[in-house]
């Protein structure tokens, strides 16, 4: 992406949004404290800072999810108390979440008529998501139910959701997240024309580089209280970087990877038909990935990636057992708990729900993954003082930011929740560690450490396959990259020998070969589509 923000509105007139002396404390942590902030209308400001500094607990305010514990909130000049998000959005504030608010069992258009006044028609609805998704490059089927949508579909969804309620101001979490670099451009476009209209855009993101492209200012938050201001504009990714974190950048140490390793996986022609019937069958897969190297995969969100996952995981077993092999163990029909125990550890791309259970505490969440291979279990008995050891090796190693082992996953900010899971997996020493979007809302200096600790990871022996969209993450981490589109995995090529340009050309499935494959036929697909 190219280019700076548009000059920013004058400071004249009454502000869109004015907080003063906005705090809220929790029992175990002060989340915001005494911060100032005030945004024009037209106006786009970035709200800066590492995981757990109170951004997404200051936008809640905003948006009436939580209720400060002292402080005043001006809106257009008057003072007001969001009473909830209806009464926001009624006020004209829209808020894209950083974790999804979404009914798993309902459609996307019945999702987005729950946030619209009275009842409107869904045919008429469901054609105007799809005219909002086709203008702003999202797309999205509005007849699909949101639990068969990969993480980059579900945000596109809450991003459709907000633009259709045209708000005066539109606060974004990390709604860039799980986009592809065209999206983002596309979204960016969008933001700048809302801006223009005199739309207020209250903007958090990780991605300084984006940022400085689209901000016209920013407020830096660090631990709840405001420690300053910038100009995007006027500054560079490192020196807000500083602003945020108080010291440079670290780098990762990227070495050569072992040459020929034990083989850790092997997807031996993967075919399988997606239960879902809006879903991405996948088609004649082959990867194998060994010990001692990290392989990434690239792709626009929604192309197998979430299949491709549940297949190896276990989560969807196979009609036959070599499609899959873990450690030389054909695994297409063992559990996820049998995987396991053969040498998996996995990430997940979604954090609540499925990488943790959000009412549990740490503790109990290490028990789910970790519980054998940490010696957590002894005679049938759980050893819960083991697991709460557990969870606080990881949470001082990978420095979360939270109450403790007995923190309810929930309580927990995205990206420090994010390093919980990622930590709890890799203490685990796997022989072959699977991850999907393991940097997601990760502050710039705790996304280095987590793509740190991976690497470091890959040099002590085991293999990793990384599924990530951040294509500046796969290039940094990775020794080999390849593309899934439509279903199918291109070849693996060394990451030292492949550009940016060529993975975004592979994405629409054009590499090179890709023409001369002929589509194979998918077993009981037909049965499930007329089931």
């Amino acid at each position: 992406m190219t280019g700076r923000p548009s000059p920013g509105p004058s400071i004249a007139g009454t502000p869109r949004l004015v907080l003063k002396g906005i705090s809220k404390v929790y029992p175990t942590v002060v989340a915001n404290d005494q911060v100032d902030l005030a945004v024009q209308p037209g106006e786009i400001r970035a709200i800066l800072g590492e995981n757990g500094a109170g951004k997404s607990t200051l936008m809640k305010i905003i948006y009436g999810v939580t209720r400060p514990s002292a402080g005043q909130v001006f809106w257009e000049g008057e003072e007001v108390q969001v009473e909830n998000p209806a009464h926001a959005r009624s006020l004209g504030i829209g808020m894209v979440f950083q974790h999804f608010s979404l009914f798993e069992t309902l459609t996307v258009v019945e999702n987005v008529a729950l946030a619209l006044p009275g009842k409107p028609a869904l045919d008429d609805l469901a054609r105007r998501i799809t005219e909002v998704s086709e203008r702003y490059g999202l797309p999205v089927d509005p007849r699909r139910h949101i639990h068969a949508l990969s993480v980059g579909e579900r945000q596109r969804v809450e991003i459709i959701r907000c633009l259709l309620q045209n708000p005066r101001l539109l606060i974004m979490d990390e709604p860039t997240s799980v986009l592809t670099p065209q999206a983002v451009r596309k979204l960016f476009e969008t933001l700048r024309q809302l801006a223009a209209e005199g739309c207020s855009i209250l903007y958090i993101s990780h991605k300084l580089d984006e940022i400085q492209e689209l901000c016209h200012s920013a407020t830096v938050l660090r631990g709840g209280k405001v420690t300053g201001e910038c100009i995007p504009a006027q500054e560079t990714p490192a020196s807000m970087a500083r602003l945020m974190i108080g010291k440079d950048l670290p780098h990762c140490e990227h070495g050569a990877a072992k040459a020929d390793g034990e083989l850790r996986l092997r997807l031996a022609g993967l075919s399988h038909a997606s239960e879902d019937p809006f879903g991405t069958d996948l088609k004649d897969i082959h990867l194998d990935v060994r010990a001692g190297e990290i392989v990434g995969i690239a792709g626009v969100s929604g192309n197998g990636q979430q299949e491709l996952l549940r297949a190896i995981s276990g989560e969807e077993t196979l009609a036959e057992r070599f499609p899959v092999q873990i450690c030389g163990v054909e695994a297409g029909r063992l559990s996820p708990g049998r995987r396991r125990k053969l040498g998996l550890a996995f990430v997940p791309e979604e954090r609540l729900g499925r990488g943790a259970v959000p009412g549990m505490s740490l503790a109990d969440n290490a028990l789910l993954t970790a519980a054998h291979n940490q010696h957590m279990v002894a005679g049938g008995f759980l050893r819960f003082e083991r697991a709460r050891d557990f969870a606080r090796r990881c949470i001082e190693a990978f420095n979360v930011k939270c109450g403790g082992p007995g923190a309810a996953a929930k309580s927990l900010s995205g990206g420090n929740l994010q390093k919980f899971i990622v930590g709890r997996e890799i203490l685990q020493a796997p022989r072959l560690l699977v991850c999907a979007q393991p940097t997601w809302g990760v502050d710039v200096g705790a996304a280095t450490f987590i793509r740190q600790s991976i690497i470091d990871l890959r040099d002590r022996g085991c293999a990793v396959l990384v599924i990530s969209e951040e294509l500046d993450e796969l290039f940094e981490i990775c020794d080999r990259i390849a593309v899934i589109a439509k279903g199918r995995l291109s070849p693996t090529h060394p990451a030292s020998e492949t550009t940016v340009e060529d993975i975004g050309v592979w994405m629409s499935g054009m590499w090179p070969g890709a023409e001369s494959i002929e589509p194979r036929p998918q077993p009981g697909r037909a049965e499930s589509l007329n089931a």
